[in-house]
């Protein structure tokens, strides 16, 4: 059994979050983004030099057998301040770059919550202008996007962390109070309205108002992306929402949290821009901003609208019929995985006929090869399409190509596994 919070991946669960993997990235890629990766296990204070040390109680950390605190990664983002402060001089600005990690988290399990999941980072670093907003937002839209999704199922909630730091600034709000003042907001639509009053003082109404009339909230920055994100094409997958401050302390200008209509399940992805993150952590004043959108809800998601589902399985097996000469058979078999790019199998013990035709349908091949005397003496082979029964024969193993093999096949076996 798997310890609480965490999951066992049978061939068709990889099957599914693989294909996730893909989608993002398929989109990603098509945004310019590269990909880099790092360890999933860091020194402890990378953690807690960004997010103080409360976030230790949240952590999976020990002591390795050098002595050094050390933690599974509880997010990527340390990671690649990490690694652009290192090496940020060998790069031309701005960097693109996204991740799929495996990330941990030692919390309370809730729908949509597990103690560690795999999550899709996409940062640019490097680009202060309002542009690169809206570039990331665009492709947090696209990935959604990409698997059948449409305004009808996802917004995109967007505000301005500055516009609450202006706010603050403006009435004297002291320093030591503005992060518990921050997360009064973050948390007001899941508190009392009374419980949210008292935390905010005497400025709570004026913050409800706000919250309250979004829209006609003043904020050029978020005019700015609202503009450009209408000339996408995109304007009707966002809503300004200043509820949405992003809990962290490190967001610094324009954020955003993606929800499914429905309202049924946590947020989806969030991510804004975080200029002062770099500097803080390595020294690198580097303007960044970056987003992550999780497996898990997502995943909920995708299952419960069965708006995507991973490609169908295809591939070739072999059927070496009783009586055929195997070794002949199996030098077939090689070459075929040789010079095919799809899944090529046959049965490891000698078996009857129809159960090997019986093991290739039930593992769900798309095409089985019969090789017995008869086509080893005629030189041809007999190619056996399980869909739908019907039989071609091709006369040397040269024409076993993939559009031979595949010529109407609506998904590409190649990404498919027996």
């Amino acid at each position: 059994m798997a310890l609480p919070g965490f999951r066992d991946f049978y061939p068709d669960d990889c099957a599914f979050r693989n294909a996730i993997f893909t989608k993002w990235r398929e989109v990603a890629h098509r945004y310019g983004f590269v990909e880099y990766d790092g360890p999933p296990l860091e020194p402890l204070d990378l953690f807690t030099k960004k997010s103080g040390d409360e976030i230790v109680t949240q952590l999976y950390h020990f002591k390795d057998k050098g002595e050094r605190d050390v933690a599974l990664r509880p997010e990527m983002t340390p990671t690649l301040a990490r690694l652009v402060t290192a090496r940020h001089k060998d790069f031309k600005k701005p960097l693109k770059w996204f991740s799929i990690p495996q990330v941990f988290r030692y919390e309370r399990q809730q729908k949509g919550r597990l103690r560690e999941h795999y999550q899709l980072n996409c940062d640019i670093i490097g680009e202060a202008g309002l542009e690169a907003d809206i570039e990331l937002i665009a492709l947090v839209i696209d990935v959604l996007r990409a698997f059948g999704l449409t305004e009808k199922d996802f917004v995109v909630r967007l505000s301005d962390r500055q516009f609450w730091t202006d706010f603050m600034n403006a009435h004297g709000v002291p320093e030591e109070q503005r992060y518990a003042f921050i997360q009064a907001i973050d948390k007001s639509e899941r508190e009392p309205r009374e419980k949210t009053a008292e935390k905010l003082g005497p400025l709570a109404e004026e913050v409800f108002a706000i919250l309250a009339d979004a829209g006609s909230t003043k904020s050029e920055r978020l005019d700015t992306v609202e503009t450009g994100l209408r000339h996408r094409g995109l304007q009707d997958y966002v809503k300004r929402d200043f509820t949405v401050v992003r809990g962290l302390a490190y967001y610094t200008g324009v954020v955003f949290e993606v929800f499914d209509r429905s309202g049924e399940f946590r947020a989806i992805a969030g991510g804004g821009r975080y200029d002062t993150l770099l500097k803080n952590l390595g020294g690198v004043d580097l303007p960044a901003l970056g987003f992550g959108i999780g497996d898990v809800v997502l995943g909920e998601i995708l299952k419960g609208k069965a708006a995507f589902k991973p490609p169908e399985p295809g591939g070739l097996f072999v059927v070496i019929a009783d009586g055929t000469d195997r070794a002949k058979a199996l030098a077939i078999v090689q070459r075929l995985r040789e010079t095919l790019t799809c899944p090529v199998d046959y049965s490891l013990t000698p078996m009857k006929f129809g159960r090997q035709l019986q093991r290739s349908e039930e593992s769900g091949y798309a095409k089985a090869i019969i090789i017995d005397q008869d086509t080893l003496q005629r030189g041809v082979y007999s190619i056996k399409d399980l869909s739908n029964r019907q039989k071609i024969e091709i006369g040397s193993i040269e024409d076993l190509t993939m559009e031979n093999l595949f010529p109407t096949s609506g998904t590409d076996p190649s990404t498919s596994s027996g």
